[in-house]
């Protein structure tokens, strides 16, 4: 067996891993770059490493983009085997590559009106709708803890990740001329006592384990503190009449706001605010959840019993619309607008933000991860000025930061996940996802809790195994 790393090799982005098996080459995951836009250009164009129509079959981890957001490329360059991966990752993929492709072509459309005054050549886009929805008939949905033969020899189980809906740490029992080796592939390890998901499941013990490490170096902030906070912000809103301006990624942190929200207004812990999600992708991934309960905790199976709908409730309005999202900005508050995208580099929010930050009466609640140089990492930073579509405004809102939506495990989490595994059975520890210095620290935290022959590949390095 071999394994060759593609991507997210020593990055946080661009999730592929390529292995050889029994006469089977197939990949773990087929994520886009995302990062410097010429590079991301010529990465996500071109499998430099294998032949996509060599490819025999795909697992995926999971929705996300950078894990699945390069399956339309791959089918468009001549693969044309199957998708493995859970239902509701199916069900998510079938809006958000969909979403992708949309983006894609805008994106190329911008450029081109630029490269056409110049009299340069124009860009074909990285793939399409059409090439999205096309990439879909590939998909194949399995049901967790259900082991299933996908190739002579190689079976596959998925175990909850607890990271988004429908997420999966993936389980390979691969029998090689007679010997069995048991491969983990943790995709993007959750957290434990998140809200709506379940915490992440531990799959049987493993010879060989790639694993993520984005936050091999951090810890994040309490989650049990989340609620104090949230309520505490809602109340001074209502007291000042003011907007809560929220920039939320559109899968997972959206749909863990609103529930939020929704059980501290049913405890009347905090007066009742309008909610508006603000995001087309928002409503549609909340769709999603809706119809997958199954990957649901206990708790909000217990609040599902009580109530009929926790991403529904009372003066909670999702807005598709272009014209409708405008109007709120006539309106005033008190309110709560939660639109993408999270790191405010595009999409609605910017309008929103555009039209609230001079105003010291509102508040801008920052709840996930802002990369550097992001309009959301100056807003977390509480800079003087910012920039929006390129005018200059004074930040006077009020900014709240919350640490504990994050949907990735930190090294402590990680550290209580994996000390369950059989340590001498694991012959080599791959760690992928992350950025060499999270994935030094974290190497070293391993070390010191006995595990061995830990290893942080490049792109383009191949083990035997």
């Amino acid at each position: 067996m071999k394994i060759h790393f593609i991507g997210a090799a020593q990055t946080v982005t661009g999730s592929m891993h390529l292995l050889e098996v029994n006469g089977y080459k197939f990949l773990l995951d087929c994520g886009l770059y995302q990062g410097k836009r010429k590079l991301a250009f010529e990465l996500n164009r071109n499998f430099d490493l294998f032949d996509p129509a060599e490819i025999d079959f795909v697992i995926l981890s999971h929705a996300h983009i950078d894990h699945s957001g390069n399956l339309p490329s791959l089918v468009k360059k001549g693969f044309t085997g199957k998708i493995y991966t859970t239902f509701a990752t199916r069900d998510l993929s079938s809006v958000m590559l969909r979403d992708s492709g949309h983006i894609q072509e805008k994106d190329v459309e911008y450029v081109n009106k630029k490269r056409k005054k110049q009299g340069k050549n124009l860009f074909e886009p990285l793939y399409t709708v059409e090439d999205a929805q096309k990439t879909l008939d590939h998909f194949v949905g399995l049901n967790y803890h259900h082991e299933f033969e996908i190739a002579d020899g190689i079976t596959v189980t998925f175990a909850d990740a607890g990271h988004i809906l429908g997420s999966a740490v993936t389980f390979l029992a691969i029998n090689e001329n007679g010997k069995i080796i048991n491969l983990g592939f943790t995709g993007d390890l959750g957290r434990p006592n998140m809200p709506i998901l379940k915490d992440p499941e531990k799959i049987p013990d493993v010879d060989i384990l790639i694993s993520e490490s984005t936050y091999g170096n951090k810890l994040h902030d309490d989650p049990t503190n989340t609620k104090g906070i949230m309520i505490d912000v809602i109340k001074k809103a209502h007291e000042r009449k003011s907007k809560i301006i929220i920039p939320a990624f559109s899968v997972g942190r959206t749909q863990e706001l609103i529930y939020e929200f929704h059980k501290i207004f049913e405890s009347g812990e905090a007066p009742r605010l309008p909610v508006y999600v603000d995001s087309p992708l928002s409503v549609n991934a909340t769709e999603i959840f809706r119809i997958h309960p199954e990957c649901f905790d206990s708790d909000t199976s217990e609040f599902l019993m009580k109530n009929e709908d926790p991403f529904g409730f009372n003066r909670l309005a999702y807005i598709t619309d272009v014209e409708d999202s405008k109007k709120l900005n006539e309106k005033s508050g008190p309110m709560i607008i939660v639109s993408s995208s999270g790191m405010c580099e595009a999409g609605r929010i910017q309008h929103h933000l555009a039209n609230n930050i001079e105003n010291p009466h509102n508040i801008i609640l920052m709840v996930g991860y802002s990369a550097q140089n992001t309009l959301g990492r100056r807003i977390m930073d509480k800079e003087e000025k910012v920039k929006i579509f390129g005018e200059e405004y004074r930040l006077k809102a009020e900014v709240v930061v919350l640490n504990s939506f994050s949907a990735h495990a930190d090294y402590r989490e990680m550290l209580e996940y994996f000390n369950q595994f059989d340590k001498e059975r694991i012959q080599k520890f791959f760690l992928v996802h992350g950025d060499l210095d999270e994935q030094e620290a974290f190497k070293k935290r391993l070390v010191s809790n006995d595990f061995k022959n830990v290893f942080i590949p490049a792109k383009g390095d191949v083990f035997e195994i």
